[in-house]
Formats: structure tokens, sequence, C-alpha cells
């Protein structure tokens, strides 16, 4: 993929999606919370923009993955952070990209740890192919198509850039 994705631009359409998207449902005090590491940097960006009031929760999913047996915990594991409730609140789950829906799985099973919540969007910067559980996201930045043994990573925090690479 050679053209450059201009992640700022998409940030931007995300929250005028997300303000729709919560305006739809009626969502009163939406909480939102970012999945470690770049699913925290965009929803840093989109919290910041739709100037929520409750902090921006952050997700470390590093225990609650399926395959962590096997490829071991991520060396930087730094805990998760809800310093609100979110008993009966409308969760805003964010993350960079939604692959095979694994991430996503384990995020709501630790969410359901800190409390059961009213509902829970999924928002995305990136959705690629390759899904592997019945997830989708609500609001998505741009789907991208990539070749058999290519990988999509977001880099940053500051500029953010999504780089593809080849895998293995």
């Amino acid at each position: 993929m050679n053209k450059e994705i201009n992640i700022e631009s998409l940030i931007d359409n995300m929250a005028n999606e997300i303000r729709t998207h919560c305006e739809d449902l009626k969502y009163k005090k939406p909480l939102m919370i970012g999945i470690q590491r770049g699913g925290v940097w965009v929803a840093t960006r989109l919290h910041h923009k739709l100037g929520y009031k409750d902090p921006l929760g952050e997700l470390n999913i590093a225990f609650y993955r399926d395959d962590f047996s096997k490829i071991g915990v991520h060396p930087e594991v730094k805990p998760s952070k809800l310093s609100t409730n979110i008993d009966d609140r409308d969760v805003i789950l964010v993350d960079d990209v939604l692959h095979t829906g694994r991430t996503i799985r384990a995020a709501m099973n630790e969410i359901f740890d800190f409390g059961r919540p009213a509902s829970i969007s999924l928002v995305i910067l990136i959705e690629r192919s390759g899904r592997e559980l019945p997830i989708q996201a609500d609001v998505i930045g741009k789907t991208i198509t990539l070749k058999q043994g290519e990988h999509a990573k977001l880099s940053g925090p500051e500029p953010m850039a999504l780089e593809i690479k080849k895998t293995g």
C-alpha cells in the first residue's frame, strides 16, 4: 500500500460519526475506552475532539488474549485504567486496527470484569479483512485490503502513521 493515509482526517470524520451514532442511540453520557497502545492514541484524539468530561479509560488486554500462552505477554504490560464506574454506561470502545476480532473479544471480557455497561459501541481507525470472530465496528475510519502476508500497524503517537509490513 503506497498511498499515505491521512490519520488526522480520518479521526475528524470519525468524531463526527461518533456524535451522530451517540445521538441516534440517545446516549446521554458515553464513556470512551481505548485499547493500549494504538487504540489509546486514537481514543485520546477522539476524546479531545468530542469534549468528553469523564476521564478516558485505557485497557491492557495482555492477560485476556487467547494467544498469550503461545506468544507470551508483551514486555511493557501496563495496568488498565478505568477511573469511572462503567455500570449502566454506554461505552465507546476504540482500537486502531480490526483484523481477526480477537483483541476486541479480549477487551470486552476485561470490560465485563469491571462492571456491566448498558452497551458497547466499537470504533476502529482501520478495518481490514481476516475476521475470525463475528465482530464488527459501528464506526470505521477506513477499510483497507491487504495482500496475503501483509500486516497493518499503527505507529505513533506523534505523529500517527499506518505502516504496512510483510509478516514472517
